[in-house]
């Protein structure tokens, strides 16, 4: 227990540097100077600059360092929209995955001590719905996505299942906001992108796993019937 608390101690500093580091940087304004002063770079060296944007994006969201919406913007802008939608899928997911393990097997007691409460929603989420209300979380987030990596390290939930699941619930909400961003030289201000267009495409997304669940629910009921 007390090496445990030792890497607890030393995963909170390295957080909190990055945070106290990187987190003033990671704004509309540098992003768009960013995207001048490394478009040349990235051309010339395309394979290490997104390897090193894939690690950067990985590591942001297992340490939920602020920024993401600024990356994932930046991303799109620097990579186009096909190359940075694999990217920003596959780095989201797997930091999203390192934050839940971080949260099983690092962090239980104090994410049980600080978040109690919404725990047992998520619970209760996913006793009656199982993945499908991760799902729901992931296009619906009623809870901001590090708060719903902490809690559901506490679900009996697999990490395949919550890597699987997770990539598919938020890949809708990528393509958005990758698509805004490939033209981020003409976007003055984050409230920019929510257009009406894009909040339009954000509902339609946010009703896919109510839907789908209304479609399962008409299956299972149209089998006992017939039975």
């Amino acid at each position: 227990m007390h090496r445990k608390k030792i890497i607890i101690v030393i995963l909170a500093f390295i957080a909190l540097c990055c945070v106290f580091e990187f987190n003033h940087l990671l704004t509309l304004e540098n992003a768009k100077i960013y995207q001048a002063q490394l478009s040349e770079y990235i051309n010339n060296n395309f394979l290490l600059a997104s390897v090193l944007f894939f690690v950067l994006y990985t590591v942001s969201t297992a340490l939920s360092i602020p920024g993401s919406i600024i990356l994932t913007l930046l991303g799109a802008a620097l990579f186009g929209f096909w190359w940075s939608l694999l990217l920003v899928s596959f780095a989201s997911s797997i930091g999203a995955t390192i934050a839940f393990l971080f949260s099983r097997y690092l962090l239980r007691d104090w994410v049980q001590r600080r978040f109690s409460g919404k725990l047992q929603a998520i619970n209760l989420g996913i006793k009656k719905d199982g993945t499908l209300y991760l799902l729901t979380l992931r296009l619906i987030p009623i809870f901001p996505f590090f708060i719903i990596n902490l809690l559901m390290g506490l679900t009996p939930m697999s990490a395949k299942k919550y890597y699987l699941f997770s990539q598919l619930g938020m890949l809708p909400t990528t393509i958005v906001f990758l698509n805004t961003g490939t033209q981020l030289a003409d976007i003055n201000s984050l409230s920019g992108l929510l257009s009406p267009s894009v909040l339009m495409s954000l509902v339609v997304l946010g009703l896919l796993p109510l839907i789908s669940k209304f479609i399962i629910n008409g299956i299972k009921q149209n089998k006992v019937y017939q039975g």
